[in-house]
């Protein structure tokens, strides 16, 4: 929504006049075009071919959660991106990790930033995780109209709970439904290999380093098993993105952290590439 200030050089009325601390509801009330699931499309005709992001994995340690992604981006069985982003911070203490459609992906993304940043100037605190990702469930469930379509968007939220002082995962469905999920989870196309070997690495008693490791490790056998999930690029330089979340807030890792991690994983693939890798924890 644009402020004309050029005739009078006011605000109009709209952005003066008290109202919901919700940003998507101020913007429903004055250009509900502009949302992303009142936009009007057009019959489709088949299958449309449209970049699409892949796996997200999180995990919890005693001192906060872990959000990761790969970086390919796929349109068919084509590959349309090889280094994109699919984690990013929504506040201070959260983070998002987007998977299906990426355009879309990242545009709510962004509203649901603006969204949290809005609440916290109206009513002057921060809104609490549980509202947060309540806030980003109601925002998939407008979407569910695109869903239908195919142009579906199936992200992963994760933080720091200021109240509770432990980090939580969220996970959802295309028509908005949450759940949360304890000590670990994983979405998009390389989910399954994900999980498993989320779940056979995961211990409750992590460490920071070795959630961080537990995480790469899951992309890496997403990687080996989904050919839309992207691994580790050695000679491109391109790594997972992985971020941290503590009481300290949102910290995302350097591509010289990423890659030690990385590279360390490497070495024992090629020592060796079918065996147990506990030992990496």
């Amino acid at each position: 929504m644009e402020a004309n200030t050029r005739s009078t050089g006011r605000l109009p009325a709209a952005f003066l006049t008290p109202g919901s601390s919700s940003f998507m509801d101020f913007l429903s009330a004055h250009q509900p075009e502009l949302l992303p699931g009142n936009r009007a499309l057009p019959p489709v005709q088949g299958a449309i071919e449209i970049p699409h992001g892949t796996t997200i994995v999180a995990a919890s340690f005693p001192g906060g959660v872990v959000l990761a992604g790969d970086r390919r981006a796929t349109m068919g069985n084509v590959i349309a991106q090889r280094d994109i982003e699919k984690v990013f911070p929504a506040d201070e203490y959260s983070a998002v990790g987007i998977a299906g459609t990426a355009g879309l992906a990242v545009e709510m993304v962004k509203l649901f930033q603006l969204e949290l940043e809005h609440f916290e100037k109206v009513e002057g605190v921060q809104l609490s995780l549980e509202g947060k990702a309540n806030r980003l469930s109601t925002m998939i469930r407008s979407n569910l109209g695109m869903a239908m379509q195919g142009l579906a968007v199936v992200p992963l939220f994760a933080g720091w709970d200021v109240d509770r002082q432990k980090g939580r995962i969220f996970s959802y469905d295309v028509t908005g439904g949450r759940s949360e999920e304890h000590g670990f989870a994983a979405t998009g196309s390389g989910s399954v290999f994900a999980r498993g070997s989320l779940k056979k690495l995961f211990r409750e008693d992590l460490t920071e380093g070795q959630a961080l490791t537990l995480v790469v490790q899951a992309l890496y056998d997403a990687a080996d098993d989904d050919s839309a999930t992207g691994g580790p690029d050695l000679a491109r330089r391109i790594y997972p993105i992985v971020t941290v979340i503590t009481d300290e807030g949102f910290r995302k890792l350097t591509e010289a952290q990423c890659s030690e991690i990385v590279r360390a994983i490497h070495e024992r693939r090629l020592e060796e590439p079918d065996g147990p890798r506990a030992a990496l924890l």
